[in-house]
């Protein structure tokens, strides 16, 4: 892992579309890319894989829907069943239709639930963690590409300033 990098930081979501397609084009590698909100497209050019969350929200919502289906059936059918407006209470099958929203919203709150902590635990956010974004602006309005740098500054910083830039920046990677 380089122990330096260059930071071009873009004020605009457009100049850092624009920047990342020509650097790309150029054969810059590219480490990662910082921004305040997410910028339409910019996964696609950077050529990132897609996200398996779905499968696991898909997971999750199944897991949801299994538990709410076991449960209403042992509460309302083995444990205690009762006669409710007449309905017989004999099996699942016959009252499933008034069923459906317990076990409907207990697939949503697995499916929620669990998502949030998969999150987590994919993003590597614990609690009290120290910031990771290299300037504090990327959480409010600044745009900024990390390159790492390995004795290339002089060609890296001139491919960089045929971009609308805002501001260069050369770092030490203080982990190292």
């Amino acid at each position: 892992m380089a122990n330096k990098f260059l930071h071009a930081i873009y004020d605009d979501d457009d100049k850092l579309m624009d920047a990342v397609k020509y650097l790309k084009k150029e054969g810059v590698y590219i480490e990662d890319v910082f921004t305040p909100f997410p910028v339409h497209g910019l996964d696609h050019i950077l050529k990132l894989e897609p996200t398996r969350l779905a499968i696991t929200a898909f997971i999750y919502g199944c897991v949801g829907l299994a538990f709410g289906i076991l449960m209403i059936n042992y509460i309302m059918i083995v444990d205690w069943p009762q006669n409710i407006g007449g309905k017989p209470s004999f099996s699942l099958i016959e009252n499933i239709p008034a069923f459906v929203p317990v076990i409907f919203e207990l697939t949503v709150f697995f499916t929620a639930h669990l998502m949030v902590i998969t999150f987590y635990l994919r993003s590597r956010l614990w609690p009290f963690k120290k910031a990771e974004n290299p300037i504090p602006e990327t959480t409010d309005d600044k745009f900024l590409i990390q390159i790492p740098i390995s004795n290339n500054e002089k060609d890296l910083k001139a491919k960089i300033n045929k971009t609308d830039i805002f501001k260069i920046d050369i770092v030490e990677n203080k982990n190292e």
